[in-house]
């Protein structure tokens, strides 16, 4: 393969499937931009609950999403100059998320926003449609995946080290399982293997183990 001279790498699958922390240690590694576009979509769904708008209201998100204004900075996400890098780390912002990025305005409002930041350079990008949909051109694509146990601890022991009030593991599985049926059935951009990306299942690896095994694919090619 013949690289230019940036290049971004895709990370999908479902939620809790070690997207996010796998997609920053490896982006520190390599030393480029990590874009977590899971933050942005719980962004919105946070924004638009907050005004009271229902998922179905496809008028009112059109326009709301015209005064929702993101900011990712040192790993932090701003709205609206408001610091909400804890408030979306929920179980009930996770479903949120799911519920209002299968509307149409506000994918098509967060779509040019995550694609502009390969502007800036080499970045990896982590969600459920950044490699089929966001980045289909991506020099290196990867899904990664785990059972819904699996996941539900990790996420579990995540929010437990964060001190995250209300953290009860059967919550947790619930919402993983129903996000996935969410995710893998609505009409837009479902949850999806994306072309020529390479299969991962992390159930029994380890953090270390899925970022080496993500490095030396990468480095095999850079």
């Amino acid at each position: 393969m013949l690289l230019k001279m940036s290049y971004v790498i895709t990370i999908d699958g479902p939620a809790g499937a070690g997207k996010s922390s796998v997609s920053k240690r490896l982006a520190e590694k390599l030393g480029i931009l990590y874009l977590d576009t899971g933050a942005i979509y719980r962004a919105a769904g946070l924004f638009l609950n907050n005004l009271g708008i229902k998922p179905e209201d496809d008028l009112k998100i059109a326009e709301a999403m015209k005064n929702f204004k993101l900011e990712l900075k040192n790993n932090l996400v701003f709205l609206n100059n408001h610091d909400i890098t804890h408030e979306i780390r929920t179980a009930e912002v996770d479903n949120l998320a799911s519920v209002y990025s299968a509307d149409k305005a506000v994918r098509e409002a967060l779509f040019q926003f995550q694609r502009e930041q390969k502007n800036y350079g080499s970045l990896i990008a982590e969600g459920r449609d950044v490699g089929s949909v966001i980045f289909p051109d991506a020099e290196f694509k990867f899904f990664l995946t785990a059972t819904p146990e699996a996941r539900a601890k990790r996420r579990f022991l995540e929010r437990q080290s964060k001190g995250v009030e209300n953290n009860n593991y059967d919550e947790i599985l619930k919402a993983i399982i129903s996000r996935d049926e969410h995710d893998s059935k609505r009409e837009l951009s479902p949850l999806k293997i994306p072309d020529g990306a390479i299969l991962i299942d992390t159930s029994f690896m380890n953090e270390d183990e899925v970022i080496e095994r993500l490095l030396s694919l990468v480095e095999s090619v850079i």
